[in-house]
């Protein structure tokens, strides 16, 4: 873990000193591609592992979350436009572009879902708190 922080300030650093080049910024792009793949690959095999160990079972809920989230991703994909970006005399590539406007809607809809859990916990705490 530590040699991924390592490697991140340093790509940054290097990005900041160079004066963030069209190269540079594409390969700080495919460096977060990597950190994310490797989060949620992480929080698969972390699942998967402890998971199993408590409840075998939990195994086919993990694999229906699983399905959830990645229609979630590919609906995101599918409806992202994958504009130019605004301000930039040299643009990424279309497939960038098409997968940052999936990364800013999935944003959008985690924001969303976020929102709307606390407003319905905050409901239903006041419910139950007033029954009692």
């Amino acid at each position: 873990m530590v040699l991924l922080i390592v490697v991140s300030v340093v790509l940054l650093v290097l990005g900041f000193a160079a004066g963030w080049k069209e190269g540079n910024v594409d390969t700080l792009l495919t460096w977060t591609y990597i950190m994310v793949g490797l989060a949620l690959g992480a929080v698969v095999i972390v699942g998967l592992i402890v998971g199993a160990a408590n409840d075998p079972k939990s195994l086919v809920k993990l694999g229906i979350g699983l399905v959830c989230v990645a229609v979630v991703c590919f609906l995101a994909y599918l409806i992202a436009p994958g504009a130019p970006a605004m301000g930039m005399l040299q643009q990424p590539s279309a497939a960038t572009l098409k997968l940052t406007d999936t990364i800013l809607y999935l944003t959008y809809f985690a924001g969303i879902v976020a929102v709307l859990a606390i407003v319905v916990g905050e409901i239903r705490l006041a419910i139950t708190n007033k029954k009692g």
